[in-house]
């Protein structure tokens, strides 16, 4: 495999499992030294030893990125540990669905400090050493990708407050992109549909039979073909920037 990356480094949000698991091992077979942040230190560590036994480098951080502080520090400690950030992956996320009449508000509140504010001040702690890298060897640009969702372009009956989460990040993507294009940091929204990571199973048990009937016979995406997609992104040269990829199992319908 031509290694990308190499010389670059890059912090995955989300990295203990599903998405950011996939994705971290991707950027770190493209050369990438890699950060891996989460709350399961169980299940950062697992992984560094899985890059490790690759010959890729991985440094686990454990963190809760709906802590301002918390994100800060773990940006800060990537970059005092492995020398730069030329990637930010903001993966981490939280998926709870069903009505809006009668809803647990303390699920849309999870779903807003994670979604959007975790993912708001990784940015904003990642964005100088992002603008930096991206004016210097090896590749002279840099990445932000933001995991969203097919519901953060299209709302549906029992996603209310997580469709608002996503169409946020949308937002904040679009007009940080704007920002930061003249000066080759490069944005990307990807919007998965339906795909097998555990991110479904922290919905109550009725909003999980709803689901399984919406997607019954249904060949599911997989975490690591999200992950393509991202290294797909990130890849790229210098002049091309890849700012939006929407990807669906191929029968999803909506």
């Amino acid at each position: 495999m031509t290694q990308n990356l190499t010389g670059t480094v890059a912090l995955v949000t989300g990295a203990s499992s599903g998405i950011g698991e996939a994705t971290a091992f991707a950027l770190a077979q493209e050369g990438a030294a890699v950060a891996l942040v989460a709350r399961r230190r169980d299940r950062l560590e697992a992984l560094a030893r899985r890059i490790g036994d690759a010959n890729g480098t991985a440094l686990v951080i454990e963190a809760d990125v709906t802590d301002q502080e918390q994100a800060r520090q773990a940006v800060d400690t990537t970059v005092a540990e492995l020398g730069r950030l030329d990637t930010l992956v903001n993966n981490a996320g939280v998926m709870l669905l069903g009505p809006i009449v009668g809803a647990p508000v303390d699920e849309w509140q999870r779903m807003v400090h994670l979604n959007v504010l975790g993912l708001l001040y990784c940015t904003h702690a990642a964005l100088p050493h992002l603008l930096s890298a991206a004016e210097n060897q090896p590749r002279e640009v840099a990445d932000v990708v933001n995991v969203s969702s097919v519901a953060g372009r299209v709302a549906r009956l029992g996603s209310g407050v997580y469709n608002a989460t996503k169409f946020g990040v949308g937002a904040f993507s679009e007009s940080l992109r704007q920002e930061v294009a003249t000066r080759h940091v490069r944005v990307t929204i990807i919007e998965p549909g339906a795909t097998a990571t555990e991110l479904a199973f922290h919905n109550r048990p009725e909003v999980l039979e709803d689901m399984a009937k919406n997607f019954a016979g249904i060949a599911l995406m997989t975490a690591d073909d999200i992950a393509n997609s991202v290294r797909y992104a990130v890849t790229q040269p210098r002049h091309v920037a890849v700012n939006e990829i929407l990807i669906r199992p191929t029968e999803q319908e909506r």
